[in-house]
């Protein structure tokens, strides 16, 4: 959830410098954030990154242990419009619940994509006996044209996975390497987790159409030479035809990519939306309770409300 207004007009330039003859890497350090009782590490939207291609949304949960029955993660009923939740899990189980009656656990290895479009509304909970959870969880702004596309969920348990130097690749989105992921996109995109159980140096090959970010989930990573924290995303802009990625052992990035979104892009609370109307509109919607965002079945708390907008309408 994010409490940011922004469009691309906001965001630093989509090229790196070029210095002493080498192409920069912009670094962007995290902002601490709670989310349903999770400490999260938040890398997008911030003040120097707004969006990489359509991603407009990052944040990276855990690794978290619970401890006591009331812990793990519980993110009552909220609403969404104009973008795509993506949910890739690393370690944990979490059920997913929404007004469409969709009801699915993702469990690590599996992506969950909810399609918001017009309207939708759900719930994040961690099961009962589950002690742990670590996923990064993204959303997807969806171009104008497919703004109000109808709501949909889908669950995605197998993906493509590959060896590669002694890291595994497993594609989330897109087209990479000669594999494609079935997973729904609507703008051209791309999403790669890479995990190295040895240490390892790996020779990625870019599109220089798509502007491109990678974040280390754990460990600290090398790219070009450049030296990455865990949780701190390294911009990589626009024209890269490669980078080289080192890995020490036990570490894991994830690289998200597409082109970039030339449009207008505005985000408040739990909406995306193209105009500053649209986003107050759907706010209203969701305060009186409005059939366009449905209801989640037998779900034992209180909805969540927005703050008062920061613009007056």
């Amino acid at each position: 959830m994010s409490n940011l207004v922004n469009d691309r007009k906001l965001s630093s330039s989509l090229d790196c410098p070029v210095v002493d003859g080498k192409r920069q890497i912009q670094h962007v350090a995290p902002r601490s954030a709670d989310v349903g009782g999770i400490p999260v590490n938040r890398v997008l939207p911030t003040r120097e990154r707004r969006l990489v291609g359509a991603w407009c949304f990052l944040d990276h949960a855990g690794p978290a242990v619970f401890k006591g029955e009331s812990a793990g993660l519980q993110v009552g009923p909220h609403p969404h419009i104009g973008l795509q939740t993506f949910t890739w899990m690393i370690a944990g189980e979490v059920l997913h619940r929404d007004s469409l009656g969709s009801e699915q656990v993702i469990r690590p290895g599996q992506v969950n994509l909810m399609t918001a479009g017009h309207g939708i509304s759900h719930t994040e909970q961690s099961l009962p006996d589950e002690p742990q959870l670590h996923a990064a969880q993204l959303w997807i702004a969806l171009p104008e044209a497919s703004r109000d596309t109808a709501p949909r969920f889908d669950h995605y348990p197998d993906l493509p996975r590959w060896q590669e130097r002694g890291a595994e690749l497993t594609l989330l989105i897109g087209e990479f390497a000669g594999h494609t992921a079935p997973t729904l996109a609507f703008s051209p995109l791309v999403g790669i987790d890479l995990a190295a159980s040895l240490a390892t140096t790996l020779d990625l090959p870019l599109r220089d159409d798509f502007e491109y970010a990678l974040l280390p989930l754990e460990g600290e990573l090398t790219l070009d030479g450049d030296a990455f924290a865990t949780n701190e995303l390294a911009y990589l802009g626009l024209g890269r035809s490669g980078v080289q990625i080192g890995f020490p052992a036990g570490s894991r990035a994830i690289l998200i990519g597409g082109e970039p979104l030339a449009e207008e892009v505005l985000i408040w609370w739990n909406f995306v939306g193209h105009s500053k109307a649209e986003i107050a509109e759907a706010q209203r919607d969701w305060e009186a309770g409005s059939e366009r965002f449905g209801q989640i079945p037998d779900y034992p708390g209180e909805r969540l409300m927005p703050p008062p907008l920061p613009w007056k309408v």
